[in-house]
This record gives C-alpha cells, sequence and structure tokens, in this order.
C-alpha cells in the first residue's frame, strides 16, 4: 500500500456562538450595549448574538435595512455618499453602524457600540461589485471606523456566515482593546 501524503488545514475549533458568547460577555462586563444595522446578513448578527443566554442584559435591537432607502431613513447614512459610491462602501458600513447606536437608544441613551453590515452576498454583483464583497463598521462613543472590502468565496449562505464571523470578531477585538485585556470565553 502507498503512502499518502496529506495536507493538514489548521483550523480553529473556535465556533460562531463562542465569539458572540465573548461579545455579550464583554459588554456585560463593562455594562455596555450594541445595537445592529444589517443589509446583507439580513438579521443573521441579531440572530447570533440573541443565541446567547443572558444577551438581553447587552443587545438592544438592530435594523435590517435590505432596501437603499431605508439605510437613508432609518440610519441616516448619506443619500450624497450613497449617490457617489452606492451602499457597498466602507463610508456606508460606518454610517450604519452610527445609525445602529441612535436607532437602539432610548432615555436618551444610545447604543454604547453598533455594527454595520453591507455587502453583495448574490448571486449578482451590486453598484459594480463583486458577490463576496462585504464592508463592516464599528461605532462607539469614540467614533466609527468601517474594514473592507473583504473578498468571501463560496455561495449566498458562505458570503452572509463569513460577515457574520468577521463582524463578531471585529466588535470582539474592539471590546478587548477597550478593556486593556486579554480575549475572554465564558
Amino acid at each position: 500500500m502507498a503512502a499518502v501524503d496529506l495536507q493538514y488545514i489548521d483550523r480553529s475549533t473556535e465556533t460562531l456562538f463562542d465569539i458572540a458568547t465573548d461579545v455579550i460577555s464583554l459588554l456585560r462586563s463593562a455594562n455596555e450595549t450594541v445595537g445592529v444595522a444589517e443589509s446583507l446578513t439580513g438579521g443573521g448578527v441579531m440572530e447570533t448574538l440573541t443565541s446567547v443566554p443572558g444577551a438581553s442584559a447587552a443587545f438592544r435591537g438592530g435594523v435590517v435595512s435590505y432596501a437603499t432607502p431605508l439605510k437613508q431613513l432609518l440610519l441616516n447614512v448619506s443619500a450624497e455618499l450613497i449617490a457617489r459610491e452606492g451602499v457597498i462602501h466602507a463610508d456606508v458600513a460606518a454610517q450604519m453602524a452610527e445609525g445602529a447606536r441612535n436607532a437602539t437608544a432610548f432615555d436618551g441613551s444610545p447604543a454604547t457600540w453598533g455594527i454595520g453590515t453591507t455587502g453583495v452576498a448574490g448571486p449578482d454583483s451590486q453598484d459594480g461589485k463583486p458577490v463576496g464583497t462585504v464592508f463592516i463598521g464599528i461605532a462607539s462613543p469614540e467614533g466609527s471606523r468601517a474594514w473592507g472590502p473583504f473578498r468571501f468565496p463560496g455561495p449566498r449562505e458562505r458570503v452572509r456566515e463569513a460577515t457574520i464571523i468577521e463582524a463578531l470578531s471585529k466588535l470582539r477585538d474592539a471590546l478587548t482593546a477597550r478593556s486593556g485585556g486579554d480575549q475572554t470565553t465564558a
């Protein structure tokens, strides 16, 4: 029998639920909250966060702004920006994250953190951007930042899942950096 040359791929055993649990734990420890504005993920970030027991102490809610006009009306994304760049853009993701903080405000207080996701899950390109192009925004009282463009390969559901993983990982990184500590796992 001939020897087979196996090639192993390093993989993380961390799951999406693990990342979401870390996020909720970090938010709860800091007595902070999060609001979400989603486009291509269609509520997947919110679903993932609310799957964590105790999420109600930190997760306020969110907006699925799939239609472009809702990004302007509900999240205050600049119409001029959208006309100039389209909705698949870093600044749109950052403004969506800021809009998420404000859309989930009550008692005169916005959510501490906001997440915004925008991109192309497929099957067709949009605004001249190919399928798999994604931008993620994170906002806090100190300001907002966007990451991307990411190029997530695969079918529609894989692009959406990769976006959720990346968005929650970016928030976890920001929370960890802000607390000045190591990543926690609940």
